[in-house]
């Protein structure tokens, strides 16, 4: 089959578009050609899956994505399905990476649901979950799909769950001693300090304010012994500034996306992700298998990782900072790191945390088959 694979945006560095380029690339090797559809693409390409990129001009994000609808449905016509990585119309298969913007925006002031950019964000997510659609959903987070249907009235049929898809280099290995003591050295971390790690592009939505204003809370000691890296994929000046402001600033460091997170993994103490919104989070299981503990808000679909295990502590909804604050402290100072250590570990044995690429390229080929 010769199938459109459709997005806004590729860069190497994000889950989403990492997911696409795996489930394509496990696609051709089924004999199918893959071909990607996008308005931007940064860093390397594959040279057997063709990239067309289709560049629209306007203001406003929602005018550039809708203009890019209507080219996309032009460049694509003779393919045999188009498989989308954002919300679109016309797409057979949807992989479901973002979380239910209807949702999301029930909880803001009414006046959002005013604008030009809701409704067209609106009509692009109807025209994927609305009843009529005939679109079929790869859902990796079972919460959000459920979110999904509670606000699109969407036919179950249509969502075909898939499990998590972390890379098998995740795993605290034999090498995880080595992998410490050369990440930690490599950034001049003693060995009686600790080291708090946030990943993931979008700093914001990931809470990295939150993050910078729990280490500046530390009790002075305690905070004079602690660093934060930052790992990811946006504009740092903000969460420099407030660094500075806090008086953290020697102590906070922005990195931009890395090959080596398992490094990071193994010599980092801690995993501070509260995020504001996330449908998945695949570096909380990450974090997990490699035995690193997690401090984490409860809206992340992939939080439950984080609670079965027993890797870590979840923080509830409405976020309170100070209550954050004093989660940082005592994980740091108690004694509960190494035992949740083994248990993260011990759970990326028994589950099966791997193979979402698999399932997703085999219900994309059920899918577009009928």
């Amino acid at each position: 089959m010769k199938i459109a694979f459709c997005l806004f945006k590729y860069f190497p560095y994000g889950g989403l578009q990492r997911d696409a380029l795996r489930i394509a690339r496990l696609l051709r090797a089924r004999g199918h050609r893959v071909e990607f559809f996008t308005l931007a693409w940064q860093g390397e390409r594959d040279a057997e899956l063709p990239v067309h990129l289709l560049p629209t001009r306007g203001l406003a994000n929602h005018v550039r994505y809708a203009r890019f609808a209507r080219a996309l449905a032009e460049a694509t016509r003779g393919f045999d399905g188009r498989v989308g990585f954002n919300k679109l119309p016309g797409l057979d298969v949807y992989y479901a990476a973002d979380s239910c913007f209807v949702a999301r925006m029930a909880r803001r002031p009414f006046w959002h649901r005013l604008t030009p950019r809701y409704r067209a964000f609106v009509a692009a997510e109807g025209a994927v979950f609305g009843p009529a659609s005939r679109t079929h959903i790869l859902a990796i987070s079972p919460a959000e799909a459920r979110r999904y249907q509670a606000a699109w009235g969407t036919p179950a049929e249509r969502f075909h769950p898939l499990p998590p898809g972390i890379a098998e280099d995740r795993r605290a290995g034999p090498d995880a001693e080595a992998l410490r003591a050369s990440l930690r050295a490599e950034f001049g971390i003693a060995p009686d300090e600790f080291l708090l790690l946030a990943i993931g592009s979008g700093f914001r939505m990931k809470g990295l304010d939150r993050s910078i204003a729990a280490l500046a809370a530390l009790p002075e000691a305690l905070r004079r012994r602690t660093r934060l890296i930052a790992i990811g994929r946006d504009k740092p000046g903000d969460f420099e500034r407030l660094a500075r402001r806090l008086g953290v600033a020697d102590r906070f460091t922005i990195l931009p996306g890395r090959d080596d997170i398992p490094r990071f993994l193994q010599g980092a103490d801690l995993l501070l992700h509260p995020a504001r919104y996330e449908n998945t989070g695949a570096v909380l299981i990450e974090a997990v298998v490699a035995g690193l503990p997690v401090l984490v808000t409860e809206v992340c679909g992939y939080a439950e990782h984080v609670a079965a295990s027993g890797c870590g502590r979840l923080l509830g909804e409405p976020f309170s900072q100070a209550e954050f604050n004093a989660a940082l402290a005592a994980a740091l100072t108690g004694a509960q790191r190494p035992a949740w250590r083994a248990a993260g570990i011990a759970y990326g044995q028994s589950h099966d945390l791997w193979h979402l690429h698999a399932r997703a390229a085999d219900a994309i080929e059920q899918v577009l088959a009928r």
